[in-house]
């Protein structure tokens, strides 16, 4: 009778999955520029495992954009935050001090130093720390400009959105931040013109060298801001060698250097920052995403004199370091120490580009396999070249693989890089049956018999 009734009264609802049901009501209710990357849906998820709407369990190599690397729900990090909501969930740390917020500021500064000595803040968002770390910088500086880098992905505040290249991630949204520079990231596959990677670099060290002359007066940078991973932009890996060159280029000119390690922290290359792969230690850093496990902290860490240069009430915000979310990110933390996450984030990434470059071998589509530790990429391209990206290929793979269960995202400036960013407490076999499926999505969309 109920069903009888329903179906005259929407006979569309029936035919439907609950998944498709709620990706309709999304589409009534919700704004149409909040971007969709994947049609996958959920209703409970655990370790590298979502069930979606219609009870299907799906693997996750997507990991909330980079934000679980200890997991869907770990155990320690869901008790933690029950019990910090239980005693009080906000105060504002303005208004009043309390103990999750300094003892997370301890925490990050014993695994993150820099230098002799280092401060800390807390902000809610990878965006707010960016423009936090731009005001920092500047205050530190008594300078205002700011040079960023090609393929950048650094928020969508109006800062942040200013320093991300991405132009269809800023359409009409402007008049945007003045006194913001862009440098070609030292992209050696997509750039290079047939040089080793010495010699290349050497080249964008001279770049860089010649942009006091051609791009901005360097007495007046206040700052220059790299991720040394490159997320949204693909996976692209600053060359080591580039690195210590543009740190002796800010040291020389009195610029502060900012890592922005918001996706790339916390074992996704497998230690706490992608800076200490590098033997560079930057003026100041960001830091979210998998900080919480998906409660929403993050973190500008920087040397004391610098952090200290900004006046008092010159960053911060409201809800800077909810101590509900500073509880999380300890737990996190504690919880990363205790399982090694860092070394995990080396296994996955030693799985993971293994199997990518089995793939590669036997794909001429796939141009370049890259990454650090466990944030892989391949990157599809036409007719080998490394300048003609296929994005539609990589579009075909992405959704073959949702059909399959396997949840990933692609990135890139042309969406032609598929990005592997599983949680980093996958196991093996789940890991493995994932490379499996996305291995015969690739074979399968590149003509290739399997």
């Amino acid at each position: 009778m109920i069903k009888d009734f329903i179906k005259k009264i929407r006979p569309d609802k029936l035919n439907k999955t609950a998944s498709e049901q709620l990706l309709e009501r999304r589409k009534s209710v919700v704004a149409n520029g909040v971007g969709i990357f994947n049609t996958a849906t959920v209703t409970s998820a655990q370790g590298a495992t979502i069930t979606d709407a219609d009870g299907k369990e799906l693997i996750d190599f997507a990991g909330g954009i980079g934000v679980v690397n200890a997991g869907h729900c770990p155990e320690p990090v869901v008790k933690a935050i029950q019990e910090q909501a239980a005693k009080y969930i906000h105060t504002s740390f303005n208004v009043v001090t309390y103990e999750p917020y300094l003892e997370l500021c301890e925490k990050l500064i014993e695994i993150l130093p820099h230098g002799s000595a280092t401060k800390a803040m807390l902000v809610s968002t990878g965006a707010e720390a960016v423009e936090n770390a731009i005001k920092i910088a500047r205050q530190a500086t008594k300078r205002q400009a700011v040079l960023c880098y090609t393929g950048a992905f650094h928020g969508r505040t109006m800062m942040a959105m200013t320093l991300t290249s991405k132009i269809d991630y800023k359409l009409n949204c402007g008049p945007f931040a003045p006194e913001v520079y862009r440098l070609p990231f030292p992209n050696y596959y997509r750039y290079n013109s047939g040089e080793d990677m010495d010699a290349f670099v050497g080249l964008e060290l001279k770049r860089l060298h010649e942009s006091v002359r051609n791009v901005v007066d360097p007495k007046n940078v206040a700052a220059v801001i790299l991720e040394l991973v490159q997320g949204e932009g693909g996976i692209n890996v600053a060359p080591q060698k580039y690195v210590k060159g543009l740190r002796k280029f800010c040291d020389e000119n009195g610029i502060m250097l900012i890592f922005d390690e918001v996706q790339s922290g916390f074992g996704r290359t497998g230690k706490w920052a992608g800076w200490q792969h590098y033997d560079v230690t930057p003026d100041i850093s960001t830091y979210a995403k998998s900080l919480g496990s998906g409660m929403p902290i993050a973190a500008v860490l920087g040397k004391t004199k610098v952090m200290d240069a900004a006046a008092p009430g010159t960053i911060g915000g409201t809800y800077i370091g909810n101590p509900v979310c500073c509880a999380a990110a300890l737990a996190t933390i504690e919880y990363m120490k205790e399982i090694d996450l860092n070394k995990r984030g080396e296994e996955v990434g030693n799985i993971t580009r293994s199997r990518l470059e089995k793939i590669q071998a036997q794909c001429p589509q796939i141009g370049d396999v890259r990454g650090m530790g466990a944030m892989m990429a391949l990157e599809f391209v036409k007719n080998g070249d490394s300048r003609q990206p296929d994005g539609e290929l990589c579009s075909r793979i992405v959704k073959g693989c949702a059909e399959r269960g396997l949840i990933l995202l692609s990135a890139g400036t042309f969406k032609n890089v598929i990005r592997v960013l599983s949680p980093l407490v996958i196991p093996d076999e789940q890991l493995n049956k994932g490379l499996d499926i996305l291995e015969e999505e690739v074979l399968k969309a590149c003509g290739v018999a399997s």
